[in-house]
Parts: C-alpha cells; sequence; structure tokens
C-alpha cells in the first residue's frame, strides 16, 4: 500500500531531519540559541562545511541499528532460527557500540564481520555524534549475552537515549499497539534500566503503530495512556502524556511554554516535548518540528521524536524536500524504511 509505505519513509526520514536539525543546538540555552540563530531560533537545517550536508546524531545512527537487528532477526526468522528478536537488535546494538570507536568483546566480534546489511559500508557511521553514556556503559558492560531487559535491569538510567530509537518498533508493528508497545520496551531495556526510561520508550513506539493505522495524534496517545495503566511504575511517563496534552490544549503554543515539560535529557520529558509540539501543530511539519527543537535542552532528540511522528502521520510528502536533499545519508535512511516495509508487509504471523 503505498500510503503505507510512504509512512514508513516519512517516519525514519522525519525522525532523522528532526534529529539534524536539533544536533547544532543540543547544549546551548534557549537564550544562547536566540542569540545565534535571531529571534526565532534556528529555523533550517545547518551545513557542515566539510560534509556538505546536514548532520544527523547518535539518535538517527541508533535507530537505523535498531531497524538493521529487526531485519536480522526477520531474515533469521524465514531461516528457521530460534533466536529473539531483543537478542538480535542487541547484536546490531553492539555493531554501533563499534562504530563509536569503543572494543567489543571478543564473544561478539564475529558480528563485525557481518556484511549482509549496508550499514559498515557508510563511512559517515564511523563518527561519534554525542553518544550517550547509558548506552555506551551498558553495551560496553553486556558479556555473555547478559544484555538489559524488563526483569533484569542492567542500570538505573531513564535517559531519554532509550526512547529516541524506538520508532521502528512502532513500524514493525503496524496497528498492533500492544506488540509495538512490548518491544519498544525491549529494546529501550537493553541500555536503560530506569522503568521511565523503557516505558517512555514502549509508549512512543505504541503512537508509531497507531499513526501507522491512521488514527489521529490524540487517540494514539489516549491509546498509549491504555496501555501504560496495566504497567507497574508507570506514574512519571503518564503524567508526562497528560501534561503535554494538556499544555497543548491551551494553544499559542511557545517555546516558553515547552519549557514548563522539563529539557527532554529523560525519556518522559523528551516524548511529552515532541507530543506537546506535535499536537500543537498536527497538520504542519515544519513548524511542529522547529517548536520542538528550540528550546533548553536536548534538542536533537526531541526533534527526532517528533520527526517520527509527525513524518509517520503525514507521510514523507509533508518533508520539505530542500531538508531532505540537504540530509546526512537522506538515501540509506530511505533504504532502510523500504527494507523495514517490504519485511512487515511480507511476514506472516
Amino acid at each position: 500500500m503505498k500510503k503505507t509505505r510512504e509512512k514508513f519513509i516519512g517516519c525514519l526520514l522525519g525522525g532523522s531531519i528532526g534529529d539534524a536539525l536539533g544536533y547544532p543546538i543540543e547544549f546551548l540555552k534557549l537564550n544562547e540559541i536566540y542569540d545565534k540563530y535571531g529571534t526565532n531560533g534556528i529555523e533550517d537545517l545547518k551545513v557542515n562545511m566539510f560534509s556538505g550536508n546536514a548532520l544527523i546524531s547518535d539518535d538517527t545512527q541508533m535507530t537505523l541499528f535498531t531497524v538493521e537487528g529487526i531485519l536480522n532477526f526477520e531474515n533469521k526468522r524465514k531461516n528457521g532460527e530460534n533466536i529473539s528478536i531483543s537478542k538480535c537488535i542487541f547484536y546490531s546494538y553492539e555493531r554501533w557500540l563499534h562504530t563509536q570507536g569503543y572494543p567489543i568483546s571478543k564473544e561478539y566480534e564475529y558480528l563485525l564481520e557481518d556484511v549482509s546489511s549496508p550499514l559498515f559500508k557508510y563511512e559517515e557511521l564511523f563518527s561519534q555524534k554525542a553518544p550517550g553514556n547509558s548506552c555506551i556503559t551498558a553495551l560496553v558492560r553486556a558479556k555473555n549475552n547478559k544484555f538489559g531487559t524488563i526483569k533484569k535491569h542492567i542500570n538505573k538510567s531513564k535517559g531519554c537515549g532509550g526512547v529516541m530509537r524506538a520508532a521502528p518498533a512502532g513500524l514493525y508493528f503496524m496497528n498492533r499497539n500492544k506488540d509495538a508497545f512490548n518491544l519498544g520496551c525491549e529494546l529501550a531495556a537493553i541500555t536503560h534500566g530506569h522503568p521511565t526510561g523503557y516505558l517512555s520508550a514502549g509508549a512512543f513506539a505504541s503512537i508509531i503503530s497507531d499513526l501507522c493505522a491512521f488514527l489521529s495524534i490524540e487517540d494514539a496517545v489516549k491509546n498509549a495512556i491504555k496501555i501504560l495503566e496495566d504497567m507497574e511504575s508507570n506514574e512519571e511517563t503518564i503524567n508526562a502524556l497528560k501534561k503535554a496534552v494538556s499544555l497543548a490544549k491551551d494553544g499559542n503554543p511557545s517555546p516558553e511554554k515547552l519549557s514548563h515539560l522539563g529539557d527532554g535529557w529523560i525519556a518522559e520529558e523528551a516524548l511529552s516535548i515532541a507530543i506537546y509540539s506535535v499536537l500543537s501543530y498536527p497538520e504542519d511539519f515544519e513548524k511542529a518540528l522547529k517548536l520542538s527543537v528550540n528550546h533548553s535542552g536536548d534538542s536533537d532528540s526531541t526533534g527526532a521524536i517528533c520527526g517520527n511522528i509527525l513524518g509517520v502521520k503525514l507521510g514523507l510528502e509533508s518533508i520539505p524536500k530542500q531538508w531532505i536533499d540537504k540530509l546526512e545519508l537522506a538515501d540509506l535512511i530511505k533504504e532502510m524504511a523500504e527494507k523495514l516495509y517490504n519485511n512487515v508487509e511480507s511476514k506472516v504471523y
């Protein structure tokens, strides 16, 4: 179905563009953003003088490796291999860890020889883009396949590094929000052990899943809250989502209002900032994205989550072509989205 295919591409490209828009201002305070870019803040992708493209951060890198893990699982499943999807995603995250210049355990070195994925072919992915400490340390410590899970927490982190890469879980389980929620939690728990860290990722994946099925953003958020209500330690995530919805209903969106939701460094804040932005401009990709990044906090992650949501809701056609043309690895991102779509379209359970 063409529209669904374009939702997949829109989701991953939209998230990557949000990431690239927010990346140059990730560590700036709002007043510093205004001083540097003017009273409206950053409004366009900033092209790197050496590469000629707008650079992605670790958010997009890890999203691509999440897709790789899902695709590897699908390949093994079709070949009759008995392996969990979370383990396949973990293996891809170990491959990502290698691209960041960190040594991986000898037991995982064989993963570096896998040539079935196109990701290792791109030098741009072998670049440190401010990777999160929780992601790095959790993957370095995960010996003997003992990576973080929902039942066995690897740490107490609830940073946004788990939620910002969870969109592929929603695409993979499109129109199956509970399954998407569970996978979002699982892939985030690999590196983030605090319940809020992985429940926020599950809620995000559920929202993406529902938007693939053409639900409204409001209904998708309501469904995510319903799923969360059955989970333990759900208070922070539910409260953050409800606060975003309530604040958006007040109208007159602004960075100053957005600051009431936090800075986005932790999972539920990053998700709520993105939700507030898309509810403020549900039919305008550009305005929502600009709102989501112009704040004192983790601008690339909030931009990535916002871009994923509106990209899947509005589809590829909603994204300005000039932004796609500027984006680093745009063709690869589109290719990975199409591969994921082709696998989802053909899989039978």
